[in-house]
């Protein structure tokens, strides 16, 4: 077989973006004319899946939920470290932490661990124009001060000039003075410039759908970041009336956990920093959050959330408006969890479930949705409509990681897909880490009939040639583990636990989710060669996830349980390559 050239990349007829790898293959000598489908590729920042279409009908979603009813919905997806700057330059790269030498948001990996291509990058190659609008790459250092320009995007990113007030007092208190609060609904024509970041992101990425629609010459890679619902819960005013405080539970378990380590607690330090948390006078480390504030911290995430949906909704509207649907490949994830309470803990900076675990969707034209269908809801659909019917036929309870991504785009959309990295890749610009979900996206929508089973047939005896990673008879699971990692700077909470610089990190928190458990092992790290010691451990942790989905009962230091640590353990320590 010989090596595959650009010009051997062909469409499986209308709306068929699958990669075919062989230029001799029956698809190939149709000589059929290249059909490269748009990309869309929404962030969104510290978004876990408390959602209507993950199951928790509370939240109002109803764009994201529509969408899901037009995806495969991947329901154990995992972030591979949970910080935003981290987070985004490892799926974005398809490299996991340990290779982009990324635990903090003071380096850019293209000069500190190696010139990796990154997903929009590998499109723009490909003859794409790539475009950036809002929080994609994380800002600054870690994107080399550009969000890794002229790399990685046709043109400068979109930056709304309305974030530079994140920590600025513009939150009116009960007093009528203005602090530098968490809660913060507002009414947006008084906030300064009379807008907030995710409106002009969106009011941006709408207006380039509403121009390329008229003079389109390439395939675009469309990348959305919206920055809610992260921190501070800024959002207009009216979201609040959706979520009365009166009907805000708290946390299913909101009490420190016994057997947690003190090396896995995360001491929320970043909440502490704004006015309305230092009046609380919390106790360092470990709390709790009165009561009460729990309740409302709790309805801002929630009206934060349904905020950026609506925005979301928008995009989505555009995008069927121009219609661009029927030849556009549309991903939705978070860039990692957030804690809500649940431990006694709130932020991400931790290796726990509700930390790591992300919402990720595909939605694929001709494959997860029927010729012709909308994006977005009808007109008439209301945010707060309860009667709206949510489709779950396509959900996949596979592990899958965030590095996932950029070879499930490339299998999907057709163009070249990364190698598997060697064990040392930083000299290596073009790999992948991750593995294709794109088996599992064809697979489940051809047993949904969404497929018809003539191009079913197609789809699978080409990829069991041998010519693409995709496996098309195991749409179950792809992979036996997910894993994550997060540093700390020592075994008692300090002050910069939950974001400690690189030369300051003595420990570093590997975690494994397999089907049935999490275990994680707190092991040595030494920050010069970059090297963990795995014979040096400061706690662990394990979790029967049939038994214990909150992960409150830590079994690791049971005796009983000591034949399965030993085994975990090993599988951790061989890592992700081995599972």
């Amino acid at each position: 077989m010989r090596t595959v050239g650009r010009s051997d990349r062909k469409s499986m007829g209308p709306g068929r973006f699958l990669y075919v790898r062989d230029a001799g293959s029956d698809a190939g000598r149709r000589g059929q004319s290249i059909q490269k489908p748009n990309v869309l590729l929404i962030i969104v920042d510290d978004l876990r899946p408390t959602l209507g279409s993950y199951g928790y009908p509370g939240v109002i979603t109803p764009n994201i939920d529509h969408l899901a009813g037009n995806s495969v919905l991947f329901t154990r997806a995992y972030a591979q470290q949970a910080l935003c700057g981290p987070s985004r330059t490892s799926f974005l790269t398809s490299r996991r932490p340990d290779t982009t030498r990324l635990y903090d948001v003071h380096s850019y990996w293209r000069k500190s661990a190696g010139n990796f291509t990154t997903i929009p990058q590998h499109f723009k190659e490909n003859g794409y124009t790539t475009v950036s609008f809002g929080k994609v790459f994380h800002p600054g250092i870690v994107s080399g001060h550009t969000e890794d320009y002229p790399y990685s995007w046709t043109r400068p990113p979109y930056i709304p000039s309305t974030l530079k007030y994140k920590m600025k007092k513009v939150c009116p208190g009960t007093d009528g003075k203005l602090y530098m609060n968490i809660m913060c609904p507002v009414d947006v024509a008084k906030q300064p410039e009379g807008t907030l970041p995710d409106i002009q992101v969106t009011q941006a990425a709408v207006q380039f759908l509403k121009e390329t629609s008229t003079n389109q010459t390439k395939p675009f890679f469309l990348a959305v970041g919206f920055y809610k619902p992260h921190i501070p819960f800024k959002f207009p005013k009216e979201y609040l009336d959706l979520y009365p405080l009166s009907m805000i539970d708290l946390a299913p378990d909101p009490d420190l956990p016994p057997r947690l380590p003190s090396v896995a607690w995360n001491p929320w330090a970043d909440l502490r920093e704004r006015d309305d948390i230092k009046a609380l006078n919390v106790s360092w480390p470990y709390g709790p959050m009165p009561r009460q504030y729990q309740r409302l911290l709790r309805q801002g995430y929630y009206a934060s959330t349904t905020y950026m949906d609506s925005l979301l909704g928008q995009l989505l509207t555009a995008l069927d408006r121009y219609g661009y649907t029927k030849n556009t490949i549309l991903v939705l994830c978070g860039d990692h969890g957030w804690s809500l309470g649940e431990h006694q803990e709130w932020s991400k900076y931790s290796n726990y479930e509700v930390a790591t675990r992300v919402p990720l969707m595909f939605s694929v034209p001709n494959i997860t949705h029927k010729p012709g269908a909308r994006l977005s809801l009808p007109q008439s659909s209301t945010n707060n409509d309860s009667s709206r019917k949510i489709l779950y036929n396509l959900r996949s309870d596979a592990l899958a990681e965030l590095v996932d991504i950029f070879p499930t785009l490339t299998d999907l959309a057709g163009v070249d897909t990364p190698p598997l990295c060697p064990l040392q890749s930083n000299k290596v610009d073009f790999c992948t880490e991750g593995k294709s979900l794109a088996g599992v996206i064809v697979n489940m929508s051809a047993a949904h009939s969404l497929i018809k089973m003539k191009d079913f047939a197609t789809y699978k005896n080409m990829f069991h040639s041998g010519r693409t990673s995709v496996d098309f008879d195991n749409f179950a699971s792809t992979k036996t583990a997910a894993f994550s990692q997060y540093p700390r700077p020592s075994v008692i909470p300090q002050i910069d636990s939950d974001q400690c610089k690189l030369q300051d990190i003595k420990i570093m928190g590997y975690t494994m989710r397999t089907d049935q458990y999490r275990y994680t092992e707190w092991v040595g790290f030494n920050a010069s060669s970059l090297t963990s010691n795995w014979t040096q451990v400061y706690g662990r942790e394990l979790y029967f996830h049939l038994i214990d989905d909150r992960e409150d009962r830590n079994v690791a230091n049971e005796k009983r349980y000591a034949n399965l640590v030993s085994t975990l353990s090993e599988k951790l320590r061989k890592g992700w390559r081995y599972v």
